[in-house]
């Protein structure tokens, strides 16, 4: 049985926030599924109010299928919350860029719920670490800074401020964490000022056996900045039996 292994993006941002990866793994002996949430990227559709109304549009889009679950930030949430609901498909999880509280400051939702420029702005500073604003991207000629303004940019009106409510809204995080039974990796960029890395230590310790990784010098999109670190922890977690003898034995 071919593992599957799916890919849940950030607030405001689509399926190719994860080329990099999804290109390594789909090689690697994985089908690889990298969801476009509703109304996002290729998603017809309003954007769902929540992140609950997004895990359960994910379980049903996963149709009773196992899967190893991939998520950034909001997609994180996403992801959690749909492992915390469904035990029994959810075979592994990893979670980037996540915390027990994501609230999201003010001036930042105000700009968003406006569709001011500005949000875009913010959401581009902050999401990436410092040494990455002047370059850094892995394709030479490009610029991470630009492509996650881009990423941001492609969406309609009002996507980007739906979802930033939703994970300041959220308060489920720790909950869904004590429900969650299957083998679960943190990735966690020293550099995040979105989501500060101790905001994830209280997920961390309610997963049973959960391991945590710190990324030097990444900032919340982690996947963007370095992306053959992110490859290479993922394809250390799954190959260390966390979550694919499991798959094999479904």
């Amino acid at each position: 049985m071919t593992p599957k292994l799916c890919f849940i993006h950030a607030a405001g941002a689509d399926h190719t926030q994860w080329q990099l990866q999804r290109r390594y793994f789909a090689s690697h002996g994985f089908e690889t599924d990298t969801v476009d949430l509703p109304g996002h990227g290729r998603e017809p559709g309003p954007p769902q109010g929540s992140i609950e109304a997004s895990a359960d549009w994910l379980i049903d889009r996963l149709d009773g299928t196992p899967v190893h679950l991939v998520g950034s930030s909001m997609g994180a949430l996403v992801a959690l919350e749909s492992a915390a609901r469904r035990r029994d498909l959810v075979l592994s999880l990893a979670l980037l860029g996540v915390g027990e509280s994501m609230r999201v400051h003010p001036d930042l939702l105000d700009a968003a719920r406006d569709d001011d420029p500005l949000a875009i702005d913010l959401m581009v500073s902050w999401c990436i670490a410092r040494d990455a604003h002047a370059g850094g991207h892995p394709t030479p000629g490009l610029w991470i800074m630009g492509a996650t303004r881009r990423i941001l940019e492609r969406q309609d009106p009002g996507v980007l401020y739906n979802d930033l409510a939703a994970c300041d809204a959220y308060r489920g995080a720790l909950e869904a964490a004590q429900a969650v039974t299957c083998p679960t990796l943190f990735l966690v960029g020293d550099g995040d000022v979105m989501t500060r890395p101790s905001g994830a230590e209280s997920l961390i310790a309610a997963i049973d056996g959960a391991v945590s990784v710190v990324i030097p010098g990444a900032g919340h999109f982690a996947m963007i900045e370095q992306p053959d670190t992110v490859i290479d922890e993922l394809a250390a977690f799954l190959d260390n039996g966390a979550g694919r003898e499991r798959q094999w034995a479904s």
